[in-house]
């Protein structure tokens, strides 16, 4: 009949509505996430560059060089 007709382009009127404003949805959210994600990226190579910086700073102060990226030995002491 006319009204079932009409009833299944309702249905198919709305369904189309909600596909495209649950893409919006997700459109949205992952380039919110990702701006996110990145920002948060970016904090922390910075906290870990700082991390770095303060650690070297350390190791000066106190008198002690690296050898080989893991072994520290006492830094010639200066006369």
């Amino acid at each position: 009949t006319e009204e079932t007709e009409n009833d299944l382009k309702t249905m198919q009127d709305l369904t189309s509505v909600m596909q495209a404003l649950l893409q919006q949805i997700q459109d949205k959210f992952q380039t919110t996430m990702s701006s996110w994600i990145t920002g948060r990226t970016d904090d922390l190579r910075s906290h870990i560059g700082d991390l770095d910086r303060s650690t070297t700073d350390l190791m000066t102060r106190a008198g002690v060089e690296e050898l080989d990226g893991e072994n520290k030995i006492p830094a010639p002491q200066k006369s």
